[in-house]
């Protein structure tokens, strides 16, 4: 019995003229995700990829779960590789699908049938393969509204298939269609969700995290690579540059208004940030900023901070709570990690009174009492870079 796996695309399919090229470059994800469990072959046709595993041994579980991650795939099933006909349908049905029938009380059949030269049209086969699975299940009834599970039977011009049990994929656009921007991470819970969002809709994330030692640790640091990783999973291989930090957040401390360092800390951020990803060739930064949430993040905060920018800012959490932000936190398996107790720069000089509507020109007149491109420059030149790659475990 001859295993694959079907992928749905979902929105690739409104792409008319080009839509070839997201195709590609969808499969082109996929074949990277799968490439550590084995060889596999993928073909494109009527908005389905079949994945189709070219060696005996190979982990189908482990595949199914990775696919299920990859941005541009709307729905996965595992499916059993029939003859075009239906004695075969048939027979390869009632075994190939018998523990999953053996554990539900309701199923309905669904025939999709684009090779109009088999004999039976879909109808007809619905009726008839409903028919054979209620004798060999007896305990099974039908449920068209409602069914525990839905059989599918789909002749191709190609193949055929049998499967159940469609599981949803991660949607979104695939991953660098949409071009790169650079994520600033830390090691917080919002950050790590804005990556994901951003990635989904078919951005390649590099990752920018700035580290202030000795106020923050190693394990802070590691912290943000295992966050980096777990957004991975479903971005794919990920750079992480590391920004030393420490004499630049001690020049603004000595320097500006205690109430005012928070904003002029995230405008040298966005700086430095800005000036890698021109580097980087990214054409965005993506921060996880959502409105009112802290003292830094109302609207006038936010003004005085995009004032830096030249590079487009994308806040997709901007108009989440916290209790949204955490359930996509939960979902993609970065909460537990996030609330870990290791400081990250951003709380290592928080200041007691922080400034909530900052006017820029207030903010422009204190940078000017100091010359800091020199530290710009410095941190630019000790940047740390780091690979992250979602199969490779981090210590």
């Amino acid at each position: 019995m001859k295993e694959i796996i079907l992928l749905k695309s979902g929105e690739i399919a409104l792409k008319g003229l080009n839509k070839s090229t997201f195709e590609q470059v969808l499969i082109k994800n996929c074949r990277r995700r799968l490439q550590s469990l084995g060889a596999f072959k993928f073909s494109y046709a009527q908005s389905t990829i079949c994945v189709t595993p070219m060696e005996d041994g190979v982990d189908m579980d482990e595949a199914l779960d990775r696919l299920q991650k990859v941005f541009g795939i709307a729905s996965l099933s595992r499916a059993c590789v029939v003859q075009k006909d239906y004695a075969d349908i048939r027979r390869q049905a009632v075994a190939y699908l018998r523990d999953t029938l053996m554990d539900v009380r309701t199923f309905k059949v669904e025939a999709k049938r684009s090779d109009k030269s088999f004999p039976m049209n879909s109808p007809e086969l619905c009726r008839e393969l409903g028919g054979d699975l209620l004798q060999a299940f007896p305990h099974l009834k039908v449920d068209v509204h409602n069914p525990d599970v839905i059989v599918t039977a789909e002749i191709r011009d190609f193949a055929a298939y049998v499967h159940a049990k469609r599981l949803p994929g991660a949607g979104g656009m695939p991953v660098s269609t949409s071009g790169r921007a650079s994520l600033l991470i830390s090691g917080g819970i919002d950050s790590p969700v804005a990556g994901y969002m951003m990635a989904k809709r078919g951005l390649e994330v590099v990752g920018i995290h700035f580290e202030s030692p000795p106020y923050t640790s190693m394990r802070a640091k590691l912290k943000v690579m295992k966050l980096l990783q777990k957004v991975s999973l479903y971005a794919g291989r990920t750079i992480l540059f590391v920004v030393p930090f420490t004499e630049m957040q001690e020049a603004i401390k000595d320097h500006c208004p205690e109430e005012l360092f928070t904003v002029i800390m995230r405008r040298f951020m966005m700086r430095i940030a800005q000036r890698i990803s021109y580097k980087q060739n990214c054409g965005a930064l993506i921060t996880g900023e959502s409105l009112a949430q802290v003292a830094s993040q109302t609207m006038p905060a936010i003004q005085c901070t995009d004032a830096v920018c030249d590079l487009p800012v994308f806040r997709p959490l901007i108009g989440m709570d916290k209790g949204e932000i955490v359930a996509v936190s939960r979902k993609i398996d970065t909460f537990e990690t996030s609330i870990e107790p290791y400081e990250d720069c951003c709380t290592v000089f928080t200041p007691k009174h922080p400034r909530t509507r900052p006017k820029l020109e207030i903010i422009e007149e204190a940078e000017r009492k100091f010359d800091f491109e020199p530290l710009i420059e410095k941190a630019l030149e000790n940047l740390e870079m780091i690979t992250i790659d979602p199969e490779k475990p981090i210590y």
